[in-house]
């Protein structure tokens, strides 16, 4: 939303309220439409001049709102759906922290606990291609059929798991909340079905400053931030 956009947009809902205010009113119903019946009736030199004032006084209001808070306001009632009713991946913050907390089970549970120590310190584009991958091996026949399993794949065998943090036996300890609960939305988004295209079905990833072997074998589809992403051949 533009901010001129924004702007008038709130100068109408407060002009619709201030034009409420200027006289005691009680509502009626004729079928469908309701009817405003006034208890009083100013005349008409009074009705202009407090509109007038009223008017002076919401552009000295508009005025001090900043271009960064009409944005926060429009993105708190952006639709996390898209077009077709799926949820969409956001990579504003703002708009992912407007949406409702949310439910929570032990599968969002673990793409959320892989996302905050595989990559809390990646952009928001490059936390949405790792729950991708995890996803997509979810939906692969050469993995577990669950996000819990897929993430805790060979856990047992120290440093030679799948995902680093399940086996390196440093304890799993989240110190960073705010970062938890924004990744816990785009995990909800991901479980609901929002797209997966930013990897182009992406099976593995890795830091761009080790080198897998299994990195020379299949091809790269995306670089994200210091992660590369690979789709495994079948």
């Amino acid at each position: 939303m533009g901010f001129k956009q924004a702007c008038a947009a709130i100068a109408a809902s407060l002009l619709f309220m201030s034009h409420a205010a200027l006289a005691e009113t009680s509502s009626i119903y004729d079928g469908d439409y309701p009817v405003v019946m006034s208890s009083s009736q100013p005349q008409a030199g009074s009705m202009e001049l407090r509109l007038s004032s009223l008017m002076f006084d919401e552009r000295a209001a508009l005025r001090g709102i900043s271009p960064s808070q009409v944005a926060r306001l429009g993105a708190a009632v952006r639709s996390p759906f898209g077009r077709n009713g799926a949820p969409r991946q956001i990579y504003n913050e703002a708009q992912l922290m407007s949406l409702p907390r949310p439910r929570s089970n032990a599968q969002h549970r673990c793409l959320t606990e892989a996302l905050y120590f595989e990559a809390r310190g990646e952009p928001i584009r490059g936390q949405y291609a790792v729950a991708e991958v995890i996803l997509n091996r979810v939906d692969n026949d050469n993995y577990p059929d669950n996000i819990c399993d897929v993430v805790y794949q060979n856990a047992h065998r120290h440093l030679a798991c799948q995902f680093t943090y399940a086996c390196d036996g440093i304890p799993e300890n989240v110190t960073d909340r705010a970062t938890w609960d924004r990744l816990s939305r785009i995990a909800r988004l991901m479980m609901d079905g929002a797209p997966r295209t930013l990897t182009s079905g992406a099976t593995h990833y890795h830091a761009d400053y080790v080198h897998p072997d299994w990195a020379r074998v299949y091809p790269r589809t995306a670089t994200i931030g210091q992660h590369l992403f690979y789709r495994q051949q079948y």
